[in-house]
């Protein structure tokens, strides 16, 4: 207890001048009640001595005050009622003397400028709160004004409850979360030091609990039924009715903030499973139609059950794309998405190949090699794209038998049908057209990579960077290109080239780099200008052939670098050849194989970095990234009929083997083509620039060669279009503001700012599609008042569409208001928060006049 006032009060009577006749103050006070026994000690006046009585001092204190010490002020504290006037040993000096009478209750209230009488029983139920020093501060904190029974009650359970400001919505929640872990420390200090009765009834006020047992479970399970009552299309259950509050408003207020609180949201989510088991939520879903509750997210369930429902319908084939895809993005705003991410996502990218499969009829179309190139970069990329995303995202998935049947379905869509009908359509047209005569004619060659692309940088004298991520097969860079289009400003373009056979790490490497001459060894060895290829050494050495400022380096020599380190690396340099390797280097290893479309996204990661560090570093203007080849890659284990052995191929009476891997032979001598059946022979002077023995051996389609040891579901080697169609990307860095990624708008097209009931429905629109530099934006939307407290539920609004049509681009939602009092004469205010914004994330604060015409909750 803060003594402050109690000193003043009694310095002030010692301070007065004495009365006539009398030379000094004597100030009795008796504490009937013991409420300063503890605080006594602590009390220093400036012109007074202190008296304590006991039992057996009362002869010791006479003497003290009318022989000792006759001219000292006095204070006598007794922690004992005023005894009976003939029980008083120290009766005649009381009656010549002052009596200082007050409670803690009255003391209190004086220091918090409380002068309403009807108000200290209020303050006297919380003497033991206010009876501990930073309670007491905490309290004084609030700065209350207008005191009432209610203010007080709600600031002394703030206080318990250790709250910045004055919030019954966090006093509850801070209970109920106490209690959801365990040990309700908070509940038991509103016990010990509150008033639970106090606290019930500002809960049955404010939320409309009006049951006879107190629980916090029961209380939770109102607040859940309350909240699923207020997006559920289908009339809750009976047994459910119960426990659906009158006061629906300020009941879906407080789940929404509950549930979208990044922090507490967990806690939510613990006591949402438990009312679901309660409730049997399960058990009801099977009788509801998946639209009636497409947006409820009040329990797990509805996400479980969707999801389910989803797979299903794929697995049964009904086609009706549009619709799965508009439920998947109705519960990308809802609070359960984060925790079912993986498995929409999964589900997402599985419909998407199945559509596409359905779009294509089942048909692989492209008459010649040109023609299937053509389609393949133009489309059917994507399918390797979908099926990549479909296994990242499947692989992140814990609970993973429920996807069984779908996994299936993908692999004999994407491995069955479009693996196998693209490689057999493919190698149809390259035994025609390639096997004497590669590459393909018209499409860009990656052998003239340097010539095509990046010499004519070097004779203008303008500093280029090459990126070369090895195993970034088209469909992988062709995402990479999308990606940085979006993130960093400049100009990007993406093409592609056919890689060189065998496509291989070694094959690629030297094809990339400038030449007058290219020469394969007899062990499969190649030199470029008489130069080893093999090597970030050597293919340095090379490029400084080409220009005396090059330089070879590996991504791994750059991790840590700073960006001292880059201007010190890269000072003076006009060519630069980098070399990242995290795609093959996963995929290439039998224990890891399965880890390569991971090791994609951290391709991504690691090249964004890179393309950003490159700008903003050493002001990069010319950067390309490519690959040296792509990959197959396949889930399902491979049969016996998915490979064959050297002799079966017929490649034993090809002459002399130099090399051999999973996808490729490479040997002199004469090819009998007549026992080569299953095979394309590619003569590597395509490579060279002159006729000789040495021909790759591919195996046609997706076949691979018996061989011991790395694995064989990921492969490269072969003439796959997805080993050999790799992608080119340019990034040009320019300065220009329209070179710059932005996000859309989004804007409110309610034309009134006057909102008349509690329940009312907003609409917004997206102004620009999302294309090329115009970026998606994820909105939070909910009102607060003039002091910044929220008042209504939370939406958000992920305004993504690619859509043309206006009407696909129209957001429609539903906000709910606190019940309480609302002044027609202030603001209120409409925020659009950028949750992804790191400072600025108010994105708009739109002011709003509140006048209800309906006061009953709910407007019913």
């Amino acid at each position: 207890m803060d003594l402050i006032q109690v000193k003043k009060i009694l310095e002030e009577n010692f301070n007065n001048e004495p009365r006539e006749g009398q030379r000094r103050h004597i100030i009795f006070w008796y504490d009937g009640e013991g409420e300063f026994v503890e605080d006594i000690d602590e009390l220093k006046l400036d012109n007074a001595k202190i008296l304590k009585l006991t039992e057996h001092n009362a002869f010791y204190t006479k003497y003290r005050l009318e022989k000792e010490d006759t001219n000292s002020n006095y204070l006598v504290y007794s922690s004992f009622a005023k005894p009976m006037s003939r029980d008083n040993w120290l009766l005649d000096i009381l009656k010549y003397s002052m009596e200082f009478s007050t409670d803690k209750a009255e003391l209190i209230m004086r220091d918090f400028g409380v002068s309403d009488v009807s108000l200290k029983n209020v303050f006297k139920k919380y003497l033991r709160f206010f009876n501990h020093k930073e309670r007491y501060k905490k309290f004084a904190s609030y700065h209350i004004e207008n005191f009432t029974e209610e203010k007080v009650d709600m600031a002394v359970l703030s206080a318990l409850c250790k709250l910045p400001v004055v919030d019954l919505e966090q006093v509850v929640k801070k209970v109920l979360m106490g209690e959801a872990e365990g040990e309700n420390k908070w509940y038991r200090e509103i016990s010990l030091n509150g008033d639970l009765g106090a606290f019930w009834n500002l809960i049955e006020k404010r939320y409309g609990y009006t049951y006879e047992d107190k629980s916090l479970q029961k209380l939770m399970v109102m607040f859940l039924t309350t909240h699923l009552s207020y997006t559920l299309e289908e009339s809750l259950p009976k047994t459910w009715q119960e426990y659906i509050s009158p006061k629906k408003s300020d009941c879906v207020v407080f789940v929404s903030n509950f549930m979208n609180h990044g922090l507490d949201g967990e806690v939510y989510d613990a006591w949402a499973d438990m009312g679901e088991g309660i409730l049997n939520v399960e058990g009801y879903l099977a009788k509801w139609d998946l639209d009636k509750y497409i947006f409820s997210d009040t329990f797990r369930a509805f996400d479980k059950k969707i999801i389910q429902s989803l797979i299903n319908h794929l697995l049964e084939n009904i086609g009706e794309f549009d619709q799965y895809r508009k439920v998947i993005n109705a519960r990308r705003t809802s609070h359960w998405f984060k925790s079912y991410e993986n498995e929409y996502e999964a589900v997402y990218f599985a419909m998407a190949l199945l559509e596409k499969e359905k779009s294509m009829e089942g048909v692989i179309r492209g008459q010649s090699a040109f023609e299937l190139v053509e389609n393949y970069t133009k489309e059917y990329y994507l399918l390797d794209r979908f099926y990549r995303k479909f296994y990242f995202y499947y692989d992140q998935i814990v609970e993973k038998e429920k996807f069984s049947k779908l996994v299936e379905r993908v692999e004999n869509t994407y491995t069955h049908w479009f693996l196998n009908e693209l490689s057999v359509k493919w190698s149809g047209v390259a035994s025609e057209e390639l096997q004497e005569d590669y590459p393909v004619p018209g499409v860009p060659q990656q052998k003239d990579f340097y010539r095509d692309y990046i010499s004519h940088f070097i004779k203008n004298k303008d500093r280029v960077f090459v990126i070369i991520s090895d195993a970034l097969r088209y469909e992988a860079g062709k995402e990479l290109g999308e990606l940085l289009n979006k993130e960093v400003r400049g100009a990007v373009e993406i093409g592609f080239m056919q890689g060189v056979v065998p496509s291989t790490t070694k094959f690629g490497m030297a094809s990339l780099l400038p030449r007058r001459s290219i020469e394969i060894g007899d062990k499969g060895e190649i030199a470029v200008d008489g130069l080893n290829t093999q090597g970030t050494e050597n293919r340095g050495k090379i490029l400084r052939n080409f220009s005396q400022d090059a330089l070879a380096i590996s991504y791994q020599d750059m991790v840590d670098m700073k960006r001292p380190d880059y201007k010190e690396t890269f000072e003076g340099r006009k060519l630069v050849y980098i070399y990242h390797n995290v795609i093959d280097a996963v995929g290439d290893n039998r224990l890891t194989e399965r880890e390569v479309f991971s090791a994609v996204g951290k391709a991504f990661e690691d090249l964004r970095l890179l393309v950003k560090n490159l700008v903003n570093h050493v002001s990069a203007t010319n950067i390309m990234i490519t690959a040296d080849h792509g990959f197959l890659y396949r889930r399902s284990p491979l049969k016996l009929i998915d490979k064959i052995g050297k002799h079966d191929s017929g490649i034993s009476g090809a002459g002399d083997t130099v090399e051999a891997g999973r996808r490729y032979i490479l040997g002199r001598g004469e090819s009998p083509t007549h026992e080569l059946s299953g095979t394309l022979a590619i003569n590597m002077s395509y490579l060279q620039g002159k006729k000789n023995d040495l021909r790759a051996y591919l195996p046609k389609g997706v076949i691979r060669y018996k061989l011991p040891g790395s694995g064989a579901n990921y492969v490269h080697g072969g003439l796959s279009l997805e080993e050999v169609i790799i992608p080119i990307i340019k990034f040009k860095n320019i300065r220009k503001d329209e070179y710059k990624a932005a996000k859309v708008e989004v804007k409110l097209t309610n034309i009134s700012r006057k909102i008349t009931n509690r329940i009312t429905f907003l609409e917004f629109f997206q102004t620009d599609i999302v294309e090329n530099k115009k970026l998606p934006l994820r909105l939070k939307l909910y009102f607060v008042d003039e002091e910044g407290k929220r008042i209504s539920n939370e939406n958000v609004i992920i305004a993504d569409s690619k859509s043309k049509n206006p009407q696909e681009r129209t957001y429609r939602e539903k906000f709910t208001l606190l019940d309480m009092a609302y002044d027609k004469n202030q603001k209120y205010y409409l925020i659009l928060e950028d949750e992804e914004e790191p400072v600025e994330k108010i994105y708009e604060r739109i002011p709003f006049t509140i006048d209800l015409l309906i006061s009953d909750d709910f407007g019913l």
